[in-house]
């Protein structure tokens, strides 16, 4: 029998981008045991919510929980007010609501694939990746005004709305950046130091995401079907806008590559149909209404389903919040797909999996 080895990764490691701690039992070089500690940040955001904020003020409280999908969480906790209000918002608001959506998945997709490409050893793809990146960001700061935390979705509708010189300014930088959004797809899909060596890597089967609960990408890539926005036609009308789902077969580290690459393309398709689409509606709905009931909601995230649960008692403070980050549903399989592995891949299935501890604990 091989002598075995317990190897800590974290809290503090140069292949984390998040407070966590992994513990691998190893067999020489083969994984054949991981414990995860994920338990590093709490900041009391639900708790504040309930007491500290009145419920108009908590889409921007929310929008500090996670930096890179600050809008996917200001938008479904409006999106769980308005349950509570019984409103409906303009449609040009919900599409307004989409794009910003859409160009944060496209900004989250790339800096994850900028730290696999890092974790992998290819610092200059980790390079030109994150400079190819700076264009989603520089469109989120000219529609929202901020370039992370944009307090864009509101409860009602939106805060701003998109000046023409804008979306024709997005346009053109979508058509700017396609020919490099093709240059790093073939890289990704065919370069030996980045991505051919990590077929087969950190592998989960369609079988063991079904029963660890696994979402998004990460789900996607192992052949399992999941997209909130194929489901929740209701909220958002993400087929309106061409939707499409995303899928891979293979489960591993290329897998999660490919599937993000490819939702790039599908994000793009959806901006361009939304800013020729865009109706002509007012962009917040007035109510003087207080939350009362009980809601839910689920959004489709960057990294996966993000849930919110609401209670209103009509008054001007919720009685209770609760949050599931797509991150939480994925720490199981995050442990799982270590198994059999050597540990010199540990850093590029971390990177892979796109982990934020900061939404996970609130």
């Amino acid at each position: 029998m091989a002598q075995q080895y317990e190897i800590p990764v974290g809290a503090q490691h140069i292949s984390l981008l998040e407070p966590l701690h992994f513990k691998f039992t190893t067999e020489n070089e083969k994984i054949v045991h991981t414990d995860a500690n994920v338990y590093y940040v709490h900041r009391g955001i639900e708790k504040a919510c309930c007491t500290k904020f009145k419920f108009r003020q908590v889409s921007f409280v929310v929008g500090r929980v996670c930096g890179l999908c600050s809008i996917s969480h200001t938008t479904a906790y409006s999106q769980v007010a308005e349950k509570l209000l019984k409103i409906e918002i303009p449609k040009r608001a919900k599409y307004l609501r989409m794009l910003v959506i859409e160009l944060d998945r496209i900004h989250s997709h790339l800096l994850c694939l900028s730290h696999v490409a890092e974790n992998s050893g290819f610092e200059a793809l980790f390079m030109k990746t994150m400079q190819y990146r700076e264009f989603s960001m520089e469109l989120l700061e000219a529609i929202c005004g901020n370039r992370i935390q944009y307090d864009f979705s509101i409860v009602g509708g939106v805060a701003r709305d998109l000046k023409p010189e804008v979306a024709n300014q997005v346009l053109r930088r979508l058509d700017h950046f396609m020919p490099q959004l093709e240059e790093l797809a073939d890289i990704f899909r065919n370069n030996w130091t980045l991505s051919l060596k990590n077929k087969g890597v950190g592998a989960i089967s369609r079988e063991t995401a079904l029963r660890l609960n696994v979402v998004g990408p990460f789900a996607r890539a192992a052949g399992l079907a999941v997209d909130v926005r194929n489901e929740t036609e209701d909220l958002l009308p993400w087929k309106e806008a061409g939707f499409e789902m995303v899928t891979e077969t293979s489960g591993d580290v290329y897998a999660r590559n490919m599937v993000r690459i490819r939702e790039l393309y599908v994000s793009i398709s959806i901006i361009r149909n939304i800013i020729n689409g865009l109706p002509e509606t007012p962009i917040v709905t007035e109510t003087k209404a207080f939350p009362d009931g009980e809601a839910v909601v689920r959004l489709e995230a960057p990294r996966g389903e993000l849930f919110y649960y609401a209670k209103g008692n009509k008054t001007q403070v919720l009685e209770r919040l609760k949050i599931k980050a797509p991150t939480f549903s994925n720490v199981a399989a995050m442990v799982e797909a270590f198994r059999g592995n050597e540990y010199g891949s540990a850093p590029a299935i971390i990177a892979s999996y796109d982990p934020c501890l900061s939404c996970t604990a609130r």
